[in-house]
């Protein structure tokens, strides 16, 4: 039976490479298939696809969803007052015609937006004047969405939605995930650093309209005050130095970002207005993680664990030093919505380690981990590329081959770190 569950699953990597169903309809009827080639019931109190999956897995990731919620409040708030923009603009003030200097500002002010809100959201908010900016002084435009997909890799390591969303899925203290991804910061950091300053050495094609764009927002909208802008380091602050819990952490800086950037007669409705398009940000990451929830509850199940250990022990590679070669071998497994991609598939590939035993739950932290900066920035299908890429005026398939070589090295240094920590 453990074959056929593989079977099944394969074809569910095909219906998500071939975008006949979206990743999340997909991964709730793979929950469904699993549940029952395991020998759940349909019905029952105990280990059924009606309680178990459905009823218990649909919120198991409820705080993440929260998390997810108030992080793209946070950033609707970052884009709404002007405070990621304005980061941006100083930098660029700040590094003048030097290419290099404006691409490693606009990499730190990624990195500071990617520890608030991931995807999408944080490119663009970092890209909207960054892009243009770093292709006006003479980044190839290539580079210059690399720069920001890098940028907010190197913050997913402070990340509090990931913290908490490796602590649910993966069924650990948030102590733990957070310092293994302390240790991974400097890794992400460092090679990061490097992509911007070899990659920047390449001249593109100064473009006027880029600096005429920048000028023209800055006329429309003025510079947030300077203590606004440590708007993005207050959740940090409070989770790392005063062990602050996430949930508590994002509303002080969602109050925080209000105060400080309060106008009267306004904040009311600014407020309001930033949460409901938070709603629409935080609805499909929201729908993919109800239908993780529910995939990592299958795969739990005592039938699944019985049916695919033996298969799963058979072919997990012993040892530190064929841990690290194979999965970083395998790494690009995680691109393409692969089997390795924690957001998908690979959200139950962790869980059937765990619970088979086959690693200790750390080392499957630090797996995923490592392997989702190749997935959060060289993937050609995720909507941060995309958007990165088009927004720049070039396409996805090129950002992938300028950065895979860089997020490549990273899980490899991730993968020795959990080597070396944990097996």
């Amino acid at each position: 039976m453990g074959f056929v569950i593989v079977a099944v699953m394969a074809v569910g990597v095909l219906l998500m490479l071939t975008r006949l169903l979206p990743t999340a309809f997909t991964l709730g009827f793979l929950a469904v298939a699993i549940a029952l080639l395991s020998g759940a019931s349909l019905l029952g109190k105990t280990d059924s696809v009606a309680t178990t999956v459905l009823q218990t897995g649909a919120p198991l990731l409820a705080a993440t969803m929260i998390a997810i919620l108030l992080g793209s409040w946070l950033g609707a708030l970052l884009e709404e007052t002007g405070i990621a923009a304005t980061l941006v603009r100083k930098i660029v003030e700040f590094g003048g015609e030097r290419p290099s200097l404006v691409a490693l500002g606009v990499f730190g002010v990624s990195l500071l937006v990617g520890t608030i809100t991931g995807s999408a959201p944080a490119a663009l908010l970092a890209g909207v004047v960054g892009i243009p900016a770093m292709i006006a002084v003479g980044v190839p435009k290539v580079v210059a969405a690399g720069t920001v997909l890098m940028g907010i890799s190197a913050g997913l390591p402070l990340e509090l939605i990931g913290w908490q969303f490796l602590a649910d899925a993966l069924r650990m203290p948030i102590e733990q995930v957070r310092s293994f991804q302390l240790r991974l910061f400097p890794i992400v950091l460092v090679i990061g650093i490097a992509y911007v300053l070899i990659e920047t050495r390449r001249k593109g094609v100064r473009h006027a309209w880029a600096v005429r764009a920048s000028a023209s927002r800055r006329a429309r909208r003025g510079d947030a005050p300077w203590y606004a802008l440590l708007t993005p380091l207050v959740p940090i602050v409070l989770a790392l130095g005063f062990d602050l819990p996430i949930v508590p952490a994002l509303l002080a800086g969602l109050l925080y970002c209000l105060v400080s950037t309060y106008r009267r007669g306004g904040a009311k409705e600014r407020a309001l207005r930033t949460l409901y398009r938070a709603f629409e940000v935080a609805a499909p990451p929201i729908v993919l993680f109800v239908a993780i929830g529910m995939l990592l509850s299958a795969v739990r199940l005592p039938g699944a664990v019985a049916a695919l250990n033996p298969i799963v022990q058979a072919v997990s590679p012993a040892g530190p030093v064929l841990f690290v070669l194979v999965f970083a071998v395998l790494a690009p497994l995680s691109l393409y919505r692969g089997p390795l991609n924690i957001y998908g598939l690979g959200a139950g590939v962790a869980g059937v380690l765990i619970s088979g035993g086959v690693y200790p739950q750390t080392a499957v932290l630090g797996l995923m981990s490592s392997l989702g900066q190749v997935l959060g920035v060289s993937d050609p299908t995720s909507t941060q590329t995309v958007w990165s890429a088009q927004y720049a005026g070039t396409r996805p398939e090129r950002v992938m081959l300028s950065t895979l070589p860089y997020t490549w090295l990273i899980a490899l240094g991730g993968l020795t770190l959990t080597a070396l920590l944990y097996l």
